[in-house]
């Protein structure tokens, strides 16, 4: 086949969480002096909570090292998360409302950055990712059996390529242009034996 499948294959193992940045904080005249002396204050958890007493925000270092910033709105359901790990990974996630993830951005410390959008059914329908040499993936999955069915990819050279996937997950259909701008396409049978090819006159093998 001209395009190895495991190419385009964008599932993302995002560990950790976000590292948020410092926030700007702006004092009255009456404590303008005190702000000059520096203080500090240390605990183990921090809870940030309405004028009604009701918990909307909680900053801690959970049991596994990880630095954990939870968010929760008027109802006290928790909406969003900005992690970071022990090891660096770091990324920031958003939940519905019945706590089903949605969407979630960050970086692992293997170098693969990337972006996966979740549907209501807690399954993944969408993942782009880029990695430490430059290679970048999208991958589209079926809302009903979670399986790729679209993968767009362009390798590190420069070289894009189409695969698209049967109800199995079974890779069907290539297309590719290699970096000496020469095209091929391949079709394989339920079996993943090829059953047609336009190969390209000079094959690029994708990286894995």
């Amino acid at each position: 086949m001209i395009v190895g499948r495991k190419w385009l294959y964008a599932a993302m193992a995002l560990t950790g969480g976000f590292l948020g940045g410092v926030a700007a904080m702006e004092f009255a005249p009456g404590v303008a002096i005190a702000a000059h002396q520096t203080r500090m204050l240390r605990a183990e958890q921090f809870e940030l909570v309405d004028n009604s007493g009701s918990k909307r925000a909680v900053l801690k270092v959970t049991a596994r090292g990880m630095a954990d910033l939870m968010m929760f709105d008027g109802s006290g359901r928790d909406r969003a998360e900005f992690r970071v790990a022990q090891d660096g990974g770091a990324s920031v996630g958003f939940y519905d409302e019945h706590g089903s993830r949605r969407v979630l951005v960050g970086e692992a410390t293997q170098g693969r950055n990337g972006i996966a959008i979740y549907g209501s059914n807690g399954d993944q329908l969408a993942g782009l990712t880029a990695t430490s040499d430059n290679q970048v993936n999208l991958t589209l999955y079926d809302p009903n059996t979670g399986r790729a069915r679209v993968g767009i990819g362009v390798a590190a050279n420069g070289s894009p390529a189409v695969v698209l996937f049967d109800q199995k997950g079974n890779d069907r259909a290539e297309l590719n242009i290699n970096s000496k701008g020469k095209a091929g396409l391949a079709l394989a049978d339920e079996n993943g034996k090829t059953i047609a090819g336009l190969p390209a006159e000079s094959t690029t093998q994708a990286p894995q």
